[in-house]
């Protein structure tokens, strides 16, 4: 079955313009409801969001077509996604709704749908929810005395506090002071109060949300806040999150970016030595660079590719029984602790690698030496990767990298964008190539 709707990470689009309309996020609701209502128990659904102004739009929108299913709404509040996903399994709902558009400016926003697992639904759900919303069967509404009811769970953030802090590996983060960018979005309180309460001195930045300001320079898109506090406090290593707090990036003492290959190789590294990574590999997307590939390798480790997507990285886990994944982004899954990307989960694991080690931030979180990798973005539609100039362009590309470099041309699943990706051992050969193959679809685009 075809989707339209569904993106790579859910629905997604500029806030009260169609998609992310009240319209279609009701419509969302009463088919989704519909393809998750079986058995004669009281259904239930939680919703979560982030900080985004639409989200008051969207959040009702979606309780009424809930509850005109017969479903019981639970409210949130603004908490991060991969809250969401645990409080779904948590509570026995039958499905769990984040309201976020993740790293993207406040004007967009989106709907994530998680299963009764926690975990994202599957492409043939997806299609099955579109084809609903098509053919009107999404609107079969319940009897006026079935109705369902809309509550709010006013611990919901205590109950995600005290179930991170239960996935901390060491014993406290006393000692460290840690910069935290909560990118004015959805974890501006628990990732502050987590890291607190495990005994670190915390620096808070972007926590002070206004419904417009999320990820507005700030957060894991946009580090250089978090680097520059991390100089200016002087602290041992700074955090920053995304919008919806599912991406995380770090930055070094010196205020030098790790990105997710790095964490991932940290993370795997320590995971292996106490025999705790399951699978002999690592789970990643065709965008994580050669070095983290050929550094696992050095340890008998696998690095298994997908394509880019933390859904898709989830599924390939689950199918060859590993226990981390993530992206280049900053999408680490530790699925023995969720289902999802969690990035406050991911960085309590790097945290208590530096609190035991007493090395340096610097020291510890450069894993391996990357290859250079250049991406480039490209305004313009997906089938133009189809004509055979850009088609003769790629081909010339993987011919003068050979076999020490790669090209990866792909369109994104979220934004009208072509995205050019080439990576090798010579930095100005991976330059010229990603050069060319963008001027070719420019000039073709035109």
């Amino acid at each position: 079955m075809s989707r339209k709707l569904f993106g790579t990470d859910g629905i997604r689009g500029l806030a009260n313009q169609e998609p992310m309309t009240a319209e279609t996020a009701l419509a969302v609701a009463m088919a989704a409801g519909g393809q998750f209502r079986s058995g004669s128990h009281r259904h239930r659904v939680v919703i979560g969001k982030d900080t985004r102004l639409s989200g008051y739009l969207l959040e009702p929108a979606l309780t009424a077509g809930f509850i005109a299913q017969g479903m019981d709404v639970i409210l949130l509040g603004p908490l991060p996604t991969p809250a969401v996903a645990m409080l779904t399994r948590s509570l026995r709902a039958d499905l769990g709704v984040m309201i976020s558009a993740s790293h993207n400016p406040y004007q967009d926003n989106g709907i994530k749908l998680f299963g009764p697992n926690g975990g994202k639904l599957s492409d043939d759900v997806e299609a099955r929810i579109e084809a609903d919303m098509q053919n009107g069967t999404g609107q079969n509404r319940v009897p006026s005395d079935a109705l369902g009811r809309a509550s709010r769970l006013d611990d919901a953030i205590g109950r995600y506090v005290e179930y991170v802090k239960a996935t901390f590996p060491g014993n406290t983060l006393e000692g460290l002071k840690i910069v935290v960018d909560c990118a004015n979005g959805a974890a501006y309180k628990v990732a502050p109060t987590v890291l607190w309460e495990l005994g670190a001195e915390v620096v808070p930045i972007a926590v002070t949300p206004d419904g417009r300001n999320i990820n507005d320079r700030c957060g894991a898109t946009h580090t250089r806040l978090m680097q520059e506090a991390v100089l200016l406090h002087q602290a041992d290593i700074g955090i920053a999150l995304d919008g919806d707090a599912d991406r995380l990036i770090i930055a070094d003492e010196k205020g030098q970016k790790v990105d997710g290959d790095q964490l991932m190789g940290l993370i795997a590294t320590h995971m292996a030595k106490r025999g705790a990574l399951k699978g002999g590999a690592v789970v990643a997307t065709v965008m994580s660079n050669l070095g983290l590939e050929r550094h696992l390798q050095a340890q008998g480790l696998r690095l298994i590719r997908t394509p880019v997507g933390d859904r898709y990285v989830v599924e390939a886990m689950q199918e060859k029984g590993c226990n981390l994944g993530g992206e280049q982004s900053g999408h680490i899954v530790l699925s023995d602790y969720s289902t999802t990307g969690d990035g406050l989960i991911a960085a309590l694991q790097v945290l208590a690698v530096l609190r035991e080690s007493g090395r340096k931030a610097s020291e510890l979180c450069a894993v391996f030496k990357p290859l250079p990798q250049i991406l480039s973005n490209v305004r313009a539609p997906g089938e133009i990767l189809q004509k055979p100039a850009v088609q003769a362009a790629i081909a010339t590309a993987e011919q003068s990298l050979g076999d020490k470099g790669r090209v990866l041309i792909r369109k994104s699943g979220t934004e009208p964008l072509i995205r050019v990706m080439a990576e090798g051992e010579d930095a100005d050969l991976v330059q010229r190539v990603v050069g060319d193959i963008v001027a070719v679809i420019t000039k073709e685009a035109a």
